[in-house]
């Protein structure tokens, strides 16, 4: 028999100036389409989150930041995925969307805009509370 496959996702919550930056994901995409989500993606094999989240942001956001240390401000494991939140206070460079084909859009949100948004994740809303109060 064999074990259900776990995606393995890091993403990082980039906080600045009272707000959170997130990414909304294209209708077309399979997994969380039409929604607001944290920059991020799947560890591949011989990554560690921590690596997987430096190198996801540079694919998506075109940013060099330095590997978060300490503990995730989320880790969840569900079903099929286990998923980690890692706080990014610094970074190198200017955001862009550097990967047009997973978001169409991108924005800073105030901790009010952030809670009206469709969220890729009911926990996010206490992360965003966490962070910016």
């Amino acid at each position: 028999m064999n074990e259900p496959l776990t995606h393995h996702v890091s993403c990082g919550l980039l906080v600045r100036a009272g707000h959170v930056f997130l990414v909304h994901r294209s209708p077309s995409k399979a997994w969380f389409p039409d929604v607001w989500d944290l920059p991020g993606g799947h560890v591949e094999p011989g990554e560690s989150s921590r690596q997987a989240l430096v190198r996801e942001l540079r694919e998506e956001l075109g940013v060099e930041i330095t590997p978060p240390g300490g503990n995730a401000l989320l880790t969840r494991r569900a079903a099929d995925v286990f998923l980690e939140v890692w706080r990014v206070d610094e970074w190198d460079g200017d955001i862009v969307n550097a990967a047009p084909d997973e978001h169409d859009a991108f924005d800073w949100f105030s901790l009010d805009k952030a809670m009206s948004l469709d969220l890729a994740d009911d926990e996010y809303p206490a992360l965003f509370k966490q962070v910016l109060t």
